[in-house]
């Protein structure tokens, strides 16, 4: 009996709801609208609540804070400290931010 190779790991795809391109779903940053605690940013990925996408590109980022698209993908408004707090998240972690 012939022994096959060992299959890749499977790596599950997730969109960016800024600019539509799909990635692992593990470089990109979740951001939740939680019942009780609003919309917050997901570390675990595995928050209750609706969930939108957000890659690392620094175009996307700004984004997030100026246009609705966030908004529309959680179906609920976004306060000014909730995005505040957000932005706060991507400041005090070491991941990239490409421009691009």
């Amino acid at each position: 009996m012939k022994k096959h190779p060992p299959r890749p790991r499977h790596n599950p795809q997730r969109m960016c709801s800024m600019c539509r391109e799909k990635m692992d779903k593990r470089t990109l940053t979740r951001i939740v609208a939680h019942p009780e605690e609003g919309v917050v940013v997901d570390v675990t990925g595995k928050k209750n609540g609706r969930g939108a996408y957000v890659c690392h590109k620094l175009a996307c980022r700004q984004k997030v804070m100026t246009s609705a698209v966030l908004e529309q993908a959680l179906k609920t408004t976004i306060t000014a400290a909730e995005k505040a707090a957000i932005t706060q998240f991507w400041q005090s972690t070491n991941e990239p931010q490409h421009v691009s």
